[in-house]
């Protein structure tokens, strides 16, 4: 009936059975920004908020989300997460914060909902911690940028 793995031939939604599969080192890097006004832009960078300092705690909320992605998103597997970075990288050209995210594990299923949930997360939280200067604040441009391991082996997203 359908390509997509999470869709079973009855057409109804399925948590796909990797228990046939090999496990393999995995890796997946996923971006996105969240755009600022000038004064929320400066708090962060001070790293001095009245909620505490913006950038260290996105970072750590990002860690946090990769692993406890399996219980926000409906059919993915719960992974066991060998190690996760977050970087919150400032703009100052644009006013803007890119969250780079790496998650790694060795198993039977890739870890790009993972790094894309870290993105996610890591950008909401700047939301939240500035959101009290600043209520129109732009999240966008979250992607996936490169996964390895598993069958499909490596992708890079192309330049474009």
């Amino acid at each position: 009936m359908s390509d997509l793995t999470h869709i079973g031939p009855d057409g109804r939604a399925r948590m796909v059975d990797v228990s046939d599969k090999d496990d393999t080192d995995r890796v997946a890097i996923a971006h996105g920004f969240i755009t600022v006004s000038e004064e929320a832009f400066e708090l962060a960078v001070g790293r001095d908020t009245k909620k505490g300092d913006p950038i260290a705690i996105a970072e750590l909320a990002g860690i946090m989300s990769a692993k406890r992605t399996a219980d926000l998103i409906p059919l993915c597997h719960p992974l066991p997460i060998t190690g996760a970075k977050v970087d919150v990288v400032p703009h100052p050209d644009q006013n803007a914060f890119e969250v780079v995210a790496r998650v790694k594990t060795t198993g039977k299923t890739g870890v790009e909902m993972e790094a894309l949930t870290c993105v996610s997360t890591a950008c909401l939280t700047i939301y939240d911690m500035l959101k009290a200067v600043d209520k129109s604040m732009v999240i966008h441009g979250i992607e996936l940028l490169e996964k390895s391991g598993g069958k499909s082996g490596l992708y890079r997203k192309p330049n474009v």
